[in-house]
């Protein structure tokens, strides 16, 4: 199932670490605090324990929601046309068309 994890973490240093954890888990950077990708039921548990050990008892917030395919046929975005946006940054995990 697709997952989006987005965070807010003041802590530069935690925040890099979170954001090469994210990246370690071939999730997708689709915005400065949030990534995108597949990963079942077990991988998003590992990745919450991860990410917890991760953050300790610094200062911060990380959500990880699954995302059906349904929902993300519903997704909303304004994007600036030059930019590197979701969609097209989602549209290379899609297998089947994609609908935005």
């Amino acid at each position: 199932m697709k997952t989006l994890v987005v965070y807010d973490i003041p802590d530069d240093r935690i925040r890099t670490k979170v954001f090469e954890t994210c990246k370690n888990y071939g999730l997708v950077h689709i915005q400065y605090s949030a990534f995108f990708g597949e990963l079942n039921h077990n991988r998003r548990q590992e990745l919450q324990q991860r990410l917890r050990r991760v953050l300790g008892d610094k200062e911060g917030n990380v959500l990880i929601c699954p995302v059906c395919d349904k929902d993300i046929s519903l997704v909303l975005e304004i994007a600036v046309p030059e930019s590197d946006s979701f969609s097209r940054r989602v549209a290379g995990l899609q297998r089947g068309p994609l609908v935005f």
